[in-house]
């Protein structure tokens, strides 16, 4: 992912959810949490976009773009 400018944001969090996601994410301070919970939204909606395109296609084949699928 390219390097971006880095903003100062103040927002009202629930300190649980953030010491939660930190936890989770491994991620060693409040602000690596929220910008990787961030880039997970980001990476959720490219899924979603990918699962609809394919949902079109009946056969395996035809997703890899192949004659039948065996």
């Amino acid at each position: 992912m390219p390097a971006r400018s880095k903003v100062r944001n103040n927002l009202r969090l629930d300190q649980g959810k953030l010491d939660g996601a930190r936890r989770v994410l491994g991620a060693r301070t409040e602000t690596e949490a929220v910008e990787q919970a961030l880039d997970l939204v980001a990476f959720r909606q490219e899924v979603i976009k990918g699962v609809r395109r394919m949902a079109g296609f009946r056969r395996l084949g035809e997703i890899l773009g192949e004659g039948e699928a065996g």
